[in-house]
């Protein structure tokens, strides 16, 4: 009798059952040693447990603030921002083309004002804060920056990360303006400002989330994310920034799907890889060459069908985050399927992360799956078959090129026309979706938002313009026109015209003059 076929989400056939002889090479050094296998830190959480983030932001400033303050008050240990999309493609919520999209899927931010209400009574010095932005993630970090100096704080001590991750837009979820090469440079004027000005400020979160969300493998995932990576760092070393400073301020963020292993092993290859990675491109610092990450739970395996079913996946993708060793962790809402997470839903994903981190046992040691023969053989090939991705990519001149010539995008869309297909086929269990299905009597509680959103902060906006002096507003804005023009960075400029109330789509509109749009 032949034995049965087994293959997980990257196409990775896996054995009855594995030996010590199916693991080859020398055993994965300590944690907190070169490659980082096992960790980046020595003791991992027996010194200090990861940050427990819940992803939020909806509606007005003054909304999503509420809901800031009651998860701080639940025992989150950092903020992370949710903006809706005509913030996340720099058009203000009073533009044409913002209509039926203010404060959807996230916050609208216009302002500086907009800013001081999202954070009022939050001491910026004391969270760390992790803004989803990407082509406009100059303009919110500008914000931000400007609103701790209003708040008197030592930038010297400001912690948080924006996503800056403009490649991924390009290849799986669409939120770019700029095109590819304009978009880099922005990138780098950031990493050169904040290693001066904010050291303790994750410049980029090079991110595999959205990668896999729209339908890559595991394999992709990691592939892509890191060869996006190398392509940042060789546009900062071309720019003449130093490897060993800018490196440390690098981070990742990465996805945690239901293959509980294939996950692990994700997360372990992707550490040795980054080091041996940054080592080849002249890293000589170890914190240069860790792979630092935050985790989100994977919002595309959440099921509109049976959605308590929801609570259990997100347990397993936690699980999968913790022991393969995340630094950071969100975890979504069992309803999220449906509409915005409630309250309710946003409480019960968090004291999943508290269940985990206190009563589980899994943080007692540090990477307590390493020496399993499964784990080991998994890491090693899945490391192999993301050098082979790579390889790829880097025959096509890296990933501005490869992106350029659509190379991601269509191994995106065929991974996602392939999973798509096993699920309608069966071939492929989906609980509650294709099997085991019932008769719904379950209703989430819904929470949508209201229209008249746009309307209160068009208001904002006329108010905001009728009050600034708009002599120095005009006077900023063409003061980043000329640094655009020439290779000043840009930092500076966008920073002192957010301070005299110059609003985000302003800014963006004229970099748009300067670089044009990507079609």
């Amino acid at each position: 009798m032949s034995e049965k076929k087994i293959k997980n989400s990257s196409g990775i056939q896996i054995k009855e059952v594995y030996r010590s002889s199916d693991v080859t090479g020398v055993p994965a050094s300590d944690p907190g040693i070169y490659p980082f296998t096992r960790g980046v830190q020595q003791s991992m959480y027996r010194g200090k447990l990861w940050t427990m983030r819940q992803y939020a932001g909806f509606s007005t400033a003054e909304e999503s603030n509420k809901r800031y303050h009651y998860l701080l008050s639940q025992g989150v240990s950092g903020l992370s921002v949710a903006f809706d999309l005509p913030t996340q493609i720099g058009y203000d919520s009073d533009h044409p083309l913002a209509e039926g999209e203010v404060g959807k899927v996230g916050v609208a931010i216009d302002s500086l004002e907009d800013m001081e209400l999202l954070f009022k009574d939050i001491r910026l010095e004391e969270v760390s804060t992790s803004m989803t932005i990407n082509a406009t993630g100059f303009i919110l970090l500008a914000f931000y920056v400007a609103l701790a100096k209003k708040q008197g704080a030592d930038l010297k001590k400001i912690a948080g990360t924006i996503q800056n991750d403009i490649l991924k837009e390009y290849a799986a979820r669409g939120t770019y303006i700029y095109p590819p090469r304009p978009s880099m440079r922005i990138i780098t004027d950031i990493f050169e400002w904040c290693s001066k000005e904010l050291p303790k400020w994750n410049t980029i979160s090079i991110s595999g989330y959205h990668i896999r969300e729209a339908g890559s493998t595991a394999v992709q995932e990691i592939a892509f994310t890191l060869s996006n990576g190398k392509a940042y760092v060789k546009a900062a070393l071309e720019k003449g920034l130093d490897i060993n400073v800018f490196a440390k301020r690098l981070s990742f963020f990465f996805n945690s799907h239901n293959n509980l292993f294939e996950e692990i092993a994700k997360f372990r290859a992707a550490r040795q890889m980054w080091a041996k990675m940054m080592k080849d491109m002249g890293a000589t610092d170890d914190k240069a060459m860790m792979l630092r990450f935050h985790t989100q739970t994977g919002g595309s395996t959440l099921t509109a069908q049976q959605p308590l079913n929801n609570i259990s996946r997100v347990t397993i993708q936690t699980l999968a985050a913790v022991l393969g060793g995340t630094q950071s962790l969100h975890t979504n809402g069992y309803d999220e399927a449906l509409n915005l997470p409630t309250e309710e839903a946003a409480r019960i994903a968090l004291r999943t992360q508290q269940i985990v981190a206190y009563e589980s046992g899994v943080p007692d040691t540090a990477d307590p799956l390493a020496g399993s023969y499964y784990v080991e053989w998994l890491t090693a090939q899945v490391e192999k078959d993301a050098w082979d991705q790579i390889e790829k990519i880097d025959q096509l001149g890296g990933s501005v090129a490869a992106i350029e010539q659509g190379y991601m995008q269509q191994a995106i869309a065929d991974s996602a026309y392939k999973v798509q297909q096993q699920i309608e086929s069966g071939e492929q269990i989906s609980v509650g979706v294709n099997k085991f299905q019932v008769d719904e009597l379950f209703h989430a509680p819904e929470f949508k938002i209201d229209e008249s959103i746009r309307k209160i902060q068009s208001d904002k906006i006329v108010k905001l313009k009728t009050n600034r002096n708009n002599e120095i507003a005009i006077k900023c804005l063409q003061e980043i026109k000329e640094a655009a023009l020439s290779a000043t960075n840009l930092m500076p400029p966008v920073i002192k015209a957010v301070e005299n109330n110059c609003t985000l789509g302003e800014i963006a509109d004229t970099l748009r003059s300067v670089f044009g749009e990507y079609k």
